[in-house]
């Protein structure tokens, strides 16, 4: 199979490539910066591109069986626009060369809901805070590259992931097209669930939640990591 893959050179883009090339798939990997992209391979073609510059888009998605993305950027207070105008420019170049599926990461921070695993302190102090703060701008670009995509001719799912971390292979992990109650979803999970969507016609035109099951860290594991250093 044919996979194009934008946000490639991200942490879980890169490790969709890897993933779809040991499965045996012919990747096409678009990054900005294809020659710092750290993977090589005989089913491997990198591609240099922007995703808001469309006519840069058609060589990479031209006879393309499936089209992935796990596009993102690192929150800030002013605008984005990446993932909206990115999908608005795939479909685009996906419907110029007949391409029909697509399946795109979001997160269940555009509808956030309690998790009963994230207790008091996730559900009511940090989720709240990120959400209406620091990932306000990212989460509301989302929403609005979720609406594109639902939009679109395409034959499309969305993954919402909960918090990523990393982890050094892929495990048991929980899909649902309800909410879940999981607080983090490893990033090899989230992109071996998103490589399944290229192959698999289960979740088309579905919006499913993503969260890893077993050797997930707990909220204070990550806060400790993130804040001091230490598991």
């Amino acid at each position: 199979m044919k996979i194009t893959i934008f946000g490639a050179s991200g942490a879980t883009g890169r490790l969709v490539v890897r993933q779809a090339l040991d499965a045996g798939h012919a990747v096409t990997a678009v990054t900005r910066c294809p020659a710092e992209f750290p993977l090589a391979g005989e089913q491997l073609t990198v591609i240099g591109g922007d995703v808001s510059d469309g006519a840069a888009l058609a060589p990479a998605i031209e006879g393309a069986d499936a089209v992935l993305s796990s596009l993102g950027v690192p929150f800030t207070r002013g605008p984005i626009t990446v993932y909206s105008r990115g999908a608005a420019k795939i479909l685009e170049a996906m419907t110029r060369h007949g391409v029909k599926r697509l399946a795109v990461v979001s997160s269940t921070a555009v509808e956030p809901h309690p998790h009963r695993e994230g207790g008091f302190l996730l559900n009511r102090v940090m989720q709240p805070m990120i959400v209406r703060t620091i990932g306000r701008t990212t989460y509301a670009d989302m929403r609005a590259m979720e609406q594109i995509v639902r939009e679109s001719d395409a034959e499309w799912t969305i993954i919402r992931s909960s918090g990523l971390f990393d982890a050094d292979h892929v495990s048991r992990y929980t899909v649902s097209d309800g909410p879940l109650d999981g607080v983090f979803t490893s990033r090899a999970d989230l992109a071996h669930c998103l490589l399944t969507q290229a192959t698999g016609k289960r979740f088309v035109g579905r919006t499913v939640e993503i969260t890893t099951s077993e050797n997930a860290p707990t909220l204070l594991q990550v806060i400790r990591r993130e804040a001091f250093g230490r598991d």
